[in-house]
This record gives structure tokens, C-alpha cells and sequence, in this order.
């Protein structure tokens, strides 16, 4: 188990008011040196590493393959860079970025026409909601009446799975992120409740028993983030639910909690006896984002409790030997700042920056000394460095920052 993820040594908790006043930051290794940067400075070395990664993603995403979305998705493909771009255009203001982020979903649109692939991170509405949001800033009016008409016509095939990456979660996602940046009511409630009641009603009929929904994906019940219970209970939460829905909602979370490993990890998928993914899409990192959105949601202090106790698993375990935002370190950063954001407790956005500090340190040199796994498409949003680089970008607002695709 332990050969997944680095011992990870560093301090528990170094406060903001001391963090350039330890003798450490002059006599200790490169990464306690830059632990104990402030945090404000530390923000603008993550800010250069991220830009230069940034064109260094653009470069092998994109020009490398002729100026043509070969991938198209988010989650390996060219809109994952498109939405790299204008989350460095939001940092910088850099107008170029915009543009580039625009001309990459444009391709991205042309080559997944005809796609039967539907949801935010493998598909046509991650393509048209991500290109509605960058015309609305582009102030392309034309533009975003074009995304937005697309992606009114997306149509669900009837026996599209239920999860977030593929299914209908992953659709339902993109209707909340268009009703967030564009407005409330661009996708009706109307179009979002028949979806949402497909989802409970599939649910309930696989969950008659301990837990009230269950879904499968390729013959498992999985409970991670992608595919499985934590990801769809996680886009369900930003749904008007009726109380039933809610009560369904909350008793699922629950469940998953009570079959937590002694370890406080948790299952891959049902009845699971490997506890060894500490991932967001398997593992404690996906579970404690979820938590902490419901607790957020419903104001329920035993599933804030669960959140801080997955978080302590990726503390100690989360340190993986891989970069990105899936299955990698800089994803599993995510779990400090979400819960730094709903507690305001300081150690978290310590830890949150210790992981950072770790990733800017070591992440090349271990990958080009074969010691960490750099992604199989090592330039990507989801698996590779374009990870890294969204993180480190995030790292400027802590209080602002979401995990891509997963957090509102």
C-alpha cells in the first residue's frame, strides 16, 4: 500500500506568523525552505511555474497536434487546456489567453459533433457550457447564443449510466455551471427535475435494502467521485430536492460513512475489501468533497466530523506518486482548500500549501527520475501536468478555488 504515495515528513502545521521566522527556512532542504515562505510569496513562485507549464500544455496539446482537438474532452483532451486558459486569464487578465481558451473550444465543438458522449468532462456539454462562459467574457453574444443553443439540443440516450464522467451526473453538472456563470434559469428547473428524477428513481430500485440509492457503472456499485455515489450525491446537492430527495440524499452519505475501513478510508465499490485508492475518483479525496458540501448544504456537524476525518487519510496518505488532478496529488489538494473555505480553519490552507510546496519542489525532478507516474497523457487537465498548473493557479484566491469540474 505504502508504495502509492510518499511518507509525507512534512510539519503538521506551520502558522502564517511564523512561517518566515524559523531557522528552518534558512537551514533546511529546499522544500522546508519553501514551506516556510508566506504565503503570499510562495503564491507568486506557484503563478510562474503555472504560467510556463501552462505554455508548455498549450504547446504539446495543441500546436504539437496541428491546431485540432484529436481529444476533445476535459478530462485528456483540449477543452482540459481550453479551461487551463481561462483560468490563467482570470489570474493574469491576459486577453490572449481568452482568445486561445475561445479558438480551442471552437475546435473541440467541430470534433465532437455527432458525439454521443453528453456530460461536463467527456463531452458535448462540458464543450457548450465552458464555450458559453468564455464568450459571455469574451462579450461574444453571437457566440454564446450559439453555445447555448447547442447545448439545448443535446439529447440523453436512454441508457446513458448515471454517474458523474459519463452519465447523466456529468450532464446534470453542466446545467448548474451554466446557471452559475450565465445566469440562473439558463437551463429551466423543468429540464433539470426530469433529470433528477430519472436519477432518484434508478437509485431507489437498485438500493432496496441497507442503502436507499445505489447506482452501477460496468457491473460495479461504485462509491467514488467519478463513477459512483459520492460523485452523483455530490451533483444532486445543488438540485432543488423535495425533503424525501434530501432525507434519500443524506441516509446515503451515511451508509457510506458506516463502511468506512477501519483506516477511515474508504471502498472503491461495494463490498470492497482493498483499501489502498486514495483518489478522488476512488478513495477518501472524493468522499471528503462531498461531505464537505453537504455539510455545508444541510449544516449537519456529523458530516462535517466525516469530511475532517477523510482529510486527515489524505494527509497522511494523499502524497501519491502521481501528479494530477484524478488520481494525483494536486487533485487531492483540493480537500485542504474546500474545507479551509467551509471552516476557515488556517491548517487547513497550511495544508493545502504544504502539498503545493511539495508538488512545485519535486514533481519534475521524481517524474523525470521515473519515481512518480507524470500521467499517461502526461500534459492533461485530469492526469498530468495541466493538473498541476490549474492548481497552483487556484492557489492565488484559496477561498475562490474549486475542483475543476467537480465543485461549483
Amino acid at each position: 500500500m505504502a508504495d502509492r504515495f510518499f511518507l509525507n515528513e512534512m510539519p503538521l502545521y506551520i502558522p502564517e506568523t511564523s512561517a518566515m521566522g524559523s531557522s528552518m527556512s534558512e537551514t533546511g532542504d529546499s522544500l522546508t525552505k519553501l514551506i516556510h515562505h508566506p504565503y503570499k510569496s510562495l503564491c507568486q513562485i506557484l503563478n510562474k511555474t503555472a504560467l510556463d507549464l501552462t505554455n508548455t500544455v498549450v504547446r504539446e496539446t495543441w500546436v504539437k497536434c496541428g491546431k485540432r482537438a484529436q481529444d476533445y474532452s476535459l478530462y485528456t483532451g483540449a477543452l482540459g487546456t481550453a479551461l487551463l486558459l481561462f483560468k490563467a486569464y482570470q489570474v493574469t487578465n491576459n486577453k490572449g489567453d481568452l482568445a486561445l481558451s475561445s479558438d480551442i473550444i471552437k475546435a473541440c465543438d467541430s470534433a465532437s459533433r455527432g458525439s454521443k458522449n453528453v456530460t461536463f468532462i467527456c463531452g458535448r456539454s462540458g464543450i457548450c457550457a465552458l464555450g458559453a462562459v468564455v464568450a459571455k467574457q469574451a462579450g461574444d453574444e453571437q457566440l454564446l447564443d450559439h453555445y447555448l443553443t447547442q447545448f439545448k439540443q443535446i439529447k440523453l440516450p436512454t441508457d446513458l449510466p448515471y454517474e458523474l464522467l459519463y452519465g447523466r451526473a456529468g450532464f446534470l453538472w453542466s446545467c448548474s455551471f451554466l446557471n452559475k456563470h450565465i445566469g440562473e434559469g439558463t437551463i429551466s428547473e423543468s429540464t433539470m427535475r426530469e433529470i433528477v428524477t430519472d436519477i432518484m428513481k434508478a437509485g431507489r430500485k437498485l438500493g432496496k435494502g441497507r442503502c436507499p440509492l445505489m447506482y452501477e457503472w460496468h457491473g460495479k456499485k461504485y462509491w467514488g467521485a467519478a463513477h459512483g455515489l459520492a460523485g452523483i450525491m455530490h451533483v444532486l446537492m445543488d438540485m432543488p430536492l423535495t425533503p424525501d430527495e434530501q432525507e434519500d440524499v443524506k441516509a446515503v452519505l451515511r451508509y457510506m460513512i458506516r463502511g468506512r475501513f477501519p483506516s477511515g478510508n474508504y471502498p472503491s465499490s461495494e463490498g470492497s475489501e482493498s483499501d489502498r485508492l486514495v483518489h478522488w475518483c476512488h478513495g477518501a479525496p472524493g468522499l471528503a468533497l462531498t461531505l464537505a458540501k453537504a455539510a455545508q448544504v444541510f449544516g449537519d456537524k456529523d458530516l462535517l466530523q466525516a469530511a475532517v476525518d477523510a482529510a486527515e487519510v489524505v494527509w497522511n496518505r494523499g502524497l501519491l506518486k502521481r501528479v494530477g488532478i484524478c488520481h494525483g496529488i494536486s487533485g487531492n489538494t483540493y480537500v485542504f482548500l474546500a474545507l479551509y473555505r467551509l471552516t476557515g480553519n488556517a491548517e487547513y490552507l497550511y495544508r493545502a500549501k504544504a502539498f503545493a510546496c511539495f508538488l512545485q519542489d519535486k514533481a519534475e525532478r521524481l517524474i523525470a527520475e521515473g519515481f512518480m507516474h507524470g500521467g499517461d497523457r502526461p500534459y492533461s487537465l485530469f492526469e498530468g501536468l495541466g493538473g498541476m498548473a490549474y492548481l497552483f493557479l487556484d492557489m492565488n484566491e484559496p477561498s475562490e478555488a474549486r475542483f475543476p469540474a467537480y465543485e461549483l
